[in-house]
């Protein structure tokens, strides 16, 4: 039926649309309202008007091009630019990129200039350029560097800054030798003036005596060979002269503390938010492609990775609905019945897959993000930015620690490009490891500079251990050491073991005062009264352990337990985070760590008890585990330049100063030591076995077993200290007077 009325509704249109059966009126008024009637009727009513005041329209024409001559042409170009742009839809791209429009309407400005040179400009062209002179063709110019300027504005400002720094440079004094500045050596101790004294005259730096000079490996690393005493002299008053003269430094007991200039300025790289958000849509395209919804919500752009901030989706199950419509068709049509989140496992199992995606070499996930309900994504950057300490110690994140505790640290920039600082008093103890050249020594440099910034030797000494001879023998001379840079594993052994009983003496002193720690104990002392922080920063652990491992661990562990309350703090670094190395017993005392890369996983869950650390990209990217923190968190180290260190002993060895009482490492009792050989500790039957040898003529190990009732391996130690007192072994194993 419904067939049958629609064949005789369209048999009725047809009948009604032939024009035979229209009437004469219909058939004109359907002419008349045909599109083609319509134009032709609007044509010639504008031709009649255009005929009407066609004189009107010439003059005005004329006066037109007399104002703006070819300039009519540019302006024609850019509305037709301009509605080809609205056309197709991108009027947001355009007021995005309005800079680059107000660029290009300079540009347009200086080209219709230009035309007015030739006469060709009209009015409008003469009064931008005034007069077709020197002054016009500036004007032209001006025109040009604007429209450069507004079109790209960072470009320009690094150029200019570039000029000015140029420009300042030229008319700055010829700058220190670089070849001086590295072998300078630390200059000699002299006394300075307490603080509530005027303060004292700085005399021209000292040179080092000749048994204070650093070490000829320092030399030989550095490839130079020691100037003459004049040209040292002369290095050492041009940096003090910089740095170290200005009235607005701080005096600490006597002692200027350096200025922040001291250190380099790093500029930091710009990424490209384009390219960020272009990844970012890589990333929801990947995890979509393998049936994950997700969403980035967050980008965080840091110095070597850019963190993107993804929420998982919903996992959503679906049934088929079949209806029929009122044609009588079935549809089908899907229902959501449930949905629940996306598996935080889901995203993470395809971590080779967003890097393949992704074109990167390596990506880390951190599932999830601490204090955040997003799974963080980091991928490497094209180009690794550096991370300067100075940039870190400007930082309020920095402020806020060194406001309360003189131990402040930089530890470098996070994910997200935030600082991260911390107090060494409050680890109180950190373990480094990483491979080679991923930038541990670079880690501990940036320590000790932090803590030369702000402390004096009365408040911070250092204890420093450098098997490799190189690394840390650039402080050598510094007023803050309490005994020269350790090259030798018997002399660091002998300091860890002073530092054992310095320790004990520190207890004494404190229970004598009635105070529990060294902050309490300071409190009311100034200068060289106080005790100050002792920083004990090992370079390479392994070479000890392999040493004596049985002491350095056993010291180890005794000092990271007790030393806190006495201002003893522990830095130690290893580039073999093996078992062997760090042990359980250390790693349950070093309850803070930093990873750089390594080599393996194993080595990864040696040093932080997690995988990771095998995925860092090297040069500073580290994992910083905090003791209060769950999770480790990805950092860019500090990077501290060679000339900054240097720049930092100058300031330190160039102030007169008093001699700073000497921390005495070498004079400790060394223990008894079950592996040195003739060395047994007092026996207190020692003087009963003597006895039982004058009364006997013949006496043996089971002898004093019996007479002394010992076991044997005591008794066989008394024989050995009688042998080596005068007794001689008899035929028959007796020892004979």
């Amino acid at each position: 039926m419904a067939k049958k009325k629609a064949k005789t509704t369209e048999k009725l249109e047809k009948n009604r649309n032939k024009p035979g059966k229209r009437s004469g009126w219909g058939w004109l008024f359907h002419l008349l309202a045909s599109p083609l009637v319509r134009y032709f009727l609007l044509t010639v009513f504008f031709v009649a008007i255009i005929a009407w005041k066609w004189l009107s329209i010439v003059s005005f024409a004329l006066r037109i091009a007399e104002l703006l001559g070819w300039g009519l042409l540019l302006i024609a170009l850019a509305i037709g630019i301009v509605s080809f742009w609205i056309w197709r839809k991108r009027l947001k791209s355009f007021i995005y990129h309005g800079n680059r429009w107000l660029g290009g309407v300079a540009f347009l400005l200086a080209v219709w200039g230009v035309l007015a040179f030739f006469g060709l400009g009209g009015r409008f062209g003469l009064s931008l350029i005034d007069s077709p002179d020197f002054m016009g063709t500036l004007r032209v110019i001006g025109l040009v560097f604007l429209g450069l300027v507004i079109t790209f504005p960072k470009a320009s400002f690094r150029v200019t800054a570039r000029f000015i720094y140029w420009i300042r440079k030229r008319f700055q004094k010829r700058p220190i030798p670089r070849y001086l500045e590295e072998q300078l050596v630390a200059a000699t101790t002299a006394s300075t003036k307490p603080l509530v004294k005027p303060e004292p005259e700085m005399k021209e730096p000292l040179l080092p005596s000749e048994g204070e000079m650093p070490e000829p490996a320092v030399t030989r690393a550095r490839g130079k060979r020691w100037e003459s005493p004049e040209e040292l002299r002369q290095v050492a008053a041009e940096v003090w002269r910089k740095y170290g003269q200005s009235v607005e430094l701080m005096v600490v007991d006597g002692w200027k503390l350096p200025p922040i200039d001291i250190l380099d300025v790093t500029p930091e790289i710009e990424f490209s938010q384009v390219d960020n958000l272009k990844r970012a849509k890589l990333i929801e395209e990947a995890l979509a492609s393998y049936g994950v919804e997700a969403r980035v919500v967050q980008i965080n752009t840091g110095p070597t990775v850019t963190q993107f901030g993804v929420e998982p989706g919903w996992d959503r199950r679906l049934k088929e609905v079949k209806e029929r419509d009122k044609d009588g068709n079935i549809q089908v049509r899907l229902e959501e019945v449930a949905k629940t989140r996306v598996k935080v496992e889901r995203i993470t199992s395809l971590a080779n897959d967003l890097a393949l995606a992704l074109a990167a070499p390596s990506i880390r996930i951190e599932a999830p993000v601490p204090g955040k309900s997003i799974v963080g994504i980091e991928v490497p950057n094209t180009r690794i930015g550096i991370v300067s300490l100075r940039g870190v110690i400007e930082t309020s994140a920095f402020q806020k620690i060194g406001a309360k505790s003189k131990l402040a640290i930089a530890l470098g920039k996070g994910a997200g490009g935030e600082a991260v600082a911390a107090d060494l008093s409050k680890m109180p103890h950190l373990l480094i490891a990483g491979a080679t050249g991923s930038g541990k020594t670079v880690c501990l440099n940036a320590i000790i500079c932090g803590l030369l910034m702000y402390n004096t030797p009365y408040d911070v000494r250092f204890i420093m251990v450098d098997p490799k001879r190189v690394e840390l023998t650039p402080y050598n001379s510094l007023p803050h050491l309490a005994t020269p840079v350790i090259v030798e594993t018997e002399k660091a052994l002998n300091a860890l073991r002073w530092l054992n009983q310095e320790m004990d003496q520190r207890y004494r002193k404190m229970q004598a005062t009635g105070t529990r720690n060294i902050d309490a104990y300071n409190k009311t002392r100034q200068g060289g009264e106080k005790l100050p922080y002792l920083t004990l920063v090992i370079d390479e652990l392994a070479d000890l352990m392999m040493a004596r491992f049985d002491e350095v661990e056993h010291i180890l562990c005794r000092l990271a337990q007790l030393a806190r309350a006495t201002g003893i703090h522990l830095v130690v670094a290893t580039q073999r985070p093996s078992v062997d190395v760090v042990t359980g017993l250390i790693k349950a005392n070093f309850p803070t760590r930093i990873s750089f890369a390594v080599t393996s996983q194993v080595d990864s869950r040696t040093i932080l008890d997690s995988a990771g650390a095998e995925k860092l990209l090297g040069r500073g990217d580290m994992l910083y585990m905090p003791t209060e923190a769950a999770k480790p968190k990805r950092l860019q180290g500090c990077f501290v330049s060679d000339t900054e260190i240097e720049r930092l002993v100058y300031f330190w060895n160039s102030q007169q100063r008093e001699e700073v009482a000497p921390l005495r490492v070498e004079e400790v009792v060394v223990p008894f030591s079950p592996t040195a050989k003739g060395v047994y500790p007092p026996d207190p039957l020692l003087e009963a076995a003597r006895k039982l040898a004058q009364e006997h003529e013949h006496i043996s190990t089971s002898f004093l077993q019996r007479k002394l009732r010992i076991g044997y391996p005591r008794a066989a130690r008394l024989m050995e200290q009688l042998e080596e007192e005068g007794f001689k072994r008899g035929e028959e194993g007796e020892k004979e007077v």
